[in-house]
Parts: C-alpha cells; structure tokens; sequence
C-alpha cells in the first residue's frame, strides 16, 4: 500500500511540474499572439484574449509602402539559410576529420573547441567589428554570415563528432577493401547515417541568426539591410515603445519558418540530439 501511495505521490509531482513547464512557456506565446491581434498600440493596452481582434498589424507589416519588414523578413531568410548550409558544410568536415582521422594537434584542437563554446560571440564584439571593419565587411550580410558559420563550427562539432563516433568504423574499412576513397566513404556511407545530427545542426544553424541581435545591430548600418530582429526593435525604438503590438505580430511571423524546419526534421532531431551529446 505504501509503494502505492508513493508512486501516485511521485507521479502527482510529475504532472504538477510538468504542468508548470507548460505554463512558463505557453504564457508568454500566448500574449505575444493575443499582443498582436490588439487594436491598440501600446503594451499597456493589449490582452492576451482581446475584445475585438484585427490583422491591421499584420496588414501594416506586409504593406510594402509603409514598412519593411518584408525585407528584413527575407534578409533574415538569406542570412539563416546560407548559414545553414556553410554550418552543415563545414561542419561536417570538421567533425568527420576528428572523429575518424588520427592526426598531430587532434586533441589540442578538440579542446581549443570546447574552450570556444564556454565563450559567447558578443565577448568578441570589438575584435569582430574591427576584423570586419579592416576587411571592409561592415554592412554586409557575407560578413554576418561568416560571424555566425565560425560561431556554429565549435559547438556543432563536438555535437556531430560525439554522433560520428557511435557509426562503425567497420563500414569504412569494408568500403576500403572494396576500393573506396575517402571522399566516397564520406558521401555514400557516412553522411547517409548522419542524417539525425546533420538535422540537428542545420536546426541549430538556422535558428541561431533569427533570434541573433547584437552582432547584428554591431554589423549592419542601413535599414536596407537589417534583419528582422534589428529592424523590429528600430521600428519600437522609433516610436518609444508605441508600436508594440505591431512588434509581437512581427515576431508570430518570425516563428513560422522554424516551425515549418523543426517539424520537417522532427523524425531525425531526437536521436540525432541525445546520440550526439552522450558519445564524445
């Protein structure tokens, strides 16, 4: 009777906290969607279930001649696909090279990436601005771009080596015999199995500029070129705060594009996430 008790006990705790999670996350979303369907303007207005909800703030965001989200909406979707695909690139040499390669300075150089991962890009704010300053990268997106492949590499590839390692090295001495170069084991029989984590770090890749401010607001000058989280927070900063349900409907917008990633790479991301992160 009492390991009958106790497991209700534990299980009650489970669901309370599992149900406090919720709420810490849900919370917030939802007055962010009920923020942006608000008539009014000001944050001091709005409702999480408003009295008479409208898409003006939507309407406004997509009218070309009074805003430019449109462009910072496909700015920001350059900038987060091209650093996805370089990431995934160079990444995954970078990882296959450590994980199956025996070479001198492998160690110092898995951990010079493990001692980079402890350290945020924006402590290296001055150093990034003067390197791109001097290669005259300021106010371009190749050079924001180059900031975020070189931000992603560290952590990615202890996420994808620790994943690289779980795949037998057996196939790739199989494909030797069998007279296959190194170039082919890559493509053909590993790549292949890596599917999960390469999910998991295109995921990581993609989210990473869109929810980025600081390196971008250091980078980029003009309006032309802002992404969305620069260009949304001048278009409050403008007006002192006053347009802030015209700030959460272009922030609902930003979440469609990731929601549409995760659930296309869901079936890969759980395995390719904990196998990556318990082998090292």
């Amino acid at each position: 009777m009492n390991v009958k008790k106790s497991k209700i006990i534990r299980l009650t705790i489970s669901y309370i906290l599992i149900a406090l999670m919720i709420f810490i996350v849900v919370y917030p979303l939802l007055w962010v969607i009920g923020s942006s369907f608000n008539p009014g303007q000001s944050l001091s207005g709005s409702k999480m279930f408003p009295d008479n909800p409208t898409l003006k703030h939507y309407q406004f965001l997509f009218d070309l001649d009074k805003s430019n989200y449109m462009l910072w909406y496909w700015n920001s979707m350059k900038i987060s696909i091209i650093t996805m695909v370089l990431s995934v690139i160079a990444v995954s040499f970078t990882a296959y090279s450590f994980s199956r390669y025996r070479f001198i300075g492998r160690k110092n150089g898995l951990l010079t990436f493990l001692i980079l991962q402890m350290i945020p890009n924006f402590a290296a704010l001055i150093a990034i601005f003067v390197l791109a300053n001097r290669t005259g990268l300021i106010d371009t997106h190749i050079g924001l771009i180059l900031v975020y492949v070189g931000g992603q590499i560290p952590m990615s590839t202890w996420l994808m080596k620790g994943y690289l390692d779980t795949i037998p090295k057996e196939l790739d001495e199989s494909a030797k015999m069998d007279g296959a170069g190194h170039l082919r084991i890559f493509f053909q029989i590993v790549m292949p199995l890596a599917k999960p984590i390469i999910s998991v770090v295109a995921l990581f890749s993609f989210i990473a500029p869109l929810g980025d401010f600081i390196l971008a607001r250091i980078l980029l000058r003009s309006e032309d070129k802002f992404t969305l989280a620069v260009g949304l927070y001048e278009l409050v900063a403008k007006q002192f705060g006053n347009e802030f349900t015209k700030f959460a409907a272009g922030a609902v917008l930003i979440a469609i594009p990731i929601a549409i990633l995760f659930l296309m790479f869901q079936k890969y991301f759980v395995s390719g996430l904990t196998a990556g992160g318990t082998k090292g």
